[in-house]
C-alpha cells in the first residue's frame, strides 16, 4: 500500500461514519483527491456494502471501488470507550461524514454540540433521507423513497405505466455530490474564519434540486409534468428511435441550426424550410409530427449508418450503450475513464476513474477498498492506547 499521498485535499483528515452509499460515496470522492479518510466500521461485519451484489470470495467488487484509498478502523460505537476513542480522533480531524438516522450520534454522545466543542473548526457532513429537521427527519430514508418524494420517480417511464427507477441509486449519489460540494465550501469557510459548521444534506432535497423546470412551472400555473417515455416535453426533437437493425438511436437535435442540419442530412429539406420549425416553440408544438418523420427515417437505416450520417452533419446522436459497449467506447478509453486493478485472487477489477480531471492535482486510486480493520493498529497507535483497550474498542481485532 503506497504511503505517498497527493492531490488538492492532501492534509485533510476525514472521519467517515455510516454505511452503504450516500455518506461513504462522499468519503470516496474526498479520498480520491488526497484526503485521508478513516472509515469507521462495526467490528466483525463492517459496512454492509462489503456483501452487496457480485462478490470476489467474500467481498463485494463494489466495496473495492467505493472504498478505494480509505483506511478501515473497527470501533463498536455503542461502547463508551469506543466513543471516547472517536472523540479523540475528531480532535485532529477536519471533516466528519455520517449518514445515520438523525439522533443516532447524539445517542452515542457524538453529536455536533459535543464534537464541535472538541474541535471548533470541524466540518460535519450529515447525510440523511429527510434532513436533520422537519416532521420526517426521524424516519428511515433510502434513495428509492427520496426519489419518489422529491418528484423524480414520477417523471421516469411512460404515461400509461407505473413509474420506474433509474437502475442505480441516483438519490444517494446526488446527495453525496451535494455533500462534497457543501463540505468543500465549509472547509473554505473554516480556513478563513476558524469556524466549523454542519453540512445538512437530505436525499429528498438533493433529488428536488435537479428537477429543472418542474417547480417553476407548477408554481406558475399548476402545470404537472407527466411521464413521457423517451421524449423530452417542450424541447424538440429530442427522442429515441428504432433503427433498421432493431437498435435504439438517441437524437438531441433541439438547437435551431442543428435541426436544419438534421433535416438536410436525412433528405428532408422541405421540413428544414418549414417556417413552423424555425425555432423550438414551433417544433415542440409539432413534436409528434417530427417524431413520425424521424422514426420513418431511422427504421430505413442501421444504427451504424444513422450515426455515420448524423456525425457528418454534426448532429448530436448516439446508440444506447450497455456496460459491455461502455467498455469498448473509444472516447471513454481515450479519457482513461475505466481503470484496472488486480485482486489477490487473480480476478480483474475494473472501476470508474476519478472525476473530475484536474490538470495539476488529479485524483487517483492509491489502493482498493481495504480489509476490515486493516488500519486499526496504525490509527489507534497514534492515540497511545494499550493493547487491551485497542482489543476492547475494536471488537477483538
Amino acid at each position: 500500500m503506497p504511503d505517498r499521498i497527493t492531490g488538492p485535499l492532501k492534509g485533510v483528515r476525514v472521519i467517515e461514519l455510516g454505511s452503504l452509499i450516500a455518506g461513504p460515496y462522499a468519503g470516496a470522492l474526498l479520498a480520491q483527491f488526497g484526503a485521508e479518510v478513516i472509515k469507521i466500521e462495526p467490528p466483525g461485519i463492517g459496512d454492509p456494502l462489503r456483501k452487496w451484489r457480485k462478490m470476489d470470495n467474500d467481498t463485494s467488487l463494489w466495496w473495492y471501488s467505493q472504498s478505494r484509498n480509505k483506511k478501515s478502523l473497527t470501533l463498536n460505537l455503542k461502547d463508551p470507550d469506543a466513543q471516547a476513542v472517536l472523540r479523540d480522533l475528531v480532535k485532529d480531524a477536519n471533516v466528519l461524514v455520517e449518514n445515520f438516522r438523525p439522533g443516532t450520534l447524539e445517542k452515542w454522545n457524538l453529536g455536533w454540540d459535543r464534537l464541535s466543542e472538541l474541535n471548533p473548526k470541524l466540518v460535519m457532513l450529515r447525510v440523511s433521507g429527510y434532513g436533520q429537521s422537519g416532521p420526517y427527519s426521524g424516519k428511515p430514508g433510502f434513495a428509492a423513497i427520496a426519489e419518489a418524494i422529491g418528484g423524480l420517480r414520477y417523471l421516469i417511464g411512460y404515461a400509461d405505466r407505473a413509474p420506474v427507477r433509474t437502475g442505480v441509486s441516483i438519490g444517494d449519489t446526488l446527495a453525496s455530490l451535494y455533500g462534497v460540494v457543501g463540505t468543500l465550501m465549509a472547509l473554505r469557510h473554516a480556513e478563513q474564519s476558524g469556524e466549523g459548521q454542519v453540512v445538512d444534506v437530505s436525499l429528498i432535497e438533493s433529488v428536488l434540486a435537479v428537477t429543472e423546470s418542474l417547480i417553476p412551472e407548477y408554481g406558475a400555473d399548476g402545470t404537472v409534468r407527466e411521464r413521457t417515455g423517451s421524449s423530452l416535453p417542450g424541447i424538440a426533437p429530442s427522442n429515441t428511435y428504432i433503427t433498421k437493425d432493431g437498435r435504439y438511436l438517441v437524437l438531441a437535435a433541439n438547437g435551431d441550426s442543428i435541426f436544419q442540419r438534421l433535416m438536410q442530412a436525412i433528405g428532408r429539406p422541405d421540413v428544414a424550410d418549414d417556417p413552423r420549425f424555425k425555432h423550438n416553440d414551433g417544433r415542440a408544438a409539432a413534436s409528434d409530427e417530427l417524431d413520425e418523420i424521424l422514426g420513418g427515417w431511422s427504421v430505413s437505416v442501421s444504427l451504424a449508418e444513422a450515426l455515420e450520417i448524423l456525425e457528418a452533419a454534426s448532429v448530436p446522436a448516439s446508440g444506447i450503450n450497455s456496460v459491455a459497449e461502455v467498455f469498448e467506447d473509444e472516447q471513454l478509453k481515450a479519457r482513461g475513464a475505466i481503470e484496472h486493478h488486480l485482486l489477490q485472487s487473480g480476478l480483474d477489477l475494473f472501476m470508474p476513474s476519478a472525476v473530475p480531471k484536474l490538470s495539476k492535482t488529479p485524483g487517483e486510486t492509491r489502493w482498493i477498498g481495504p480489509q476490515l480493520g486493516a488500519h486499526n493498529a496504525e490509527i489507534l497507535g497514534e492515540l497511545d492506547l494499550d493493547a487491551d483497550m485497542i482489543k476492547k474498542v475494536c471488537g477483538g481485532l
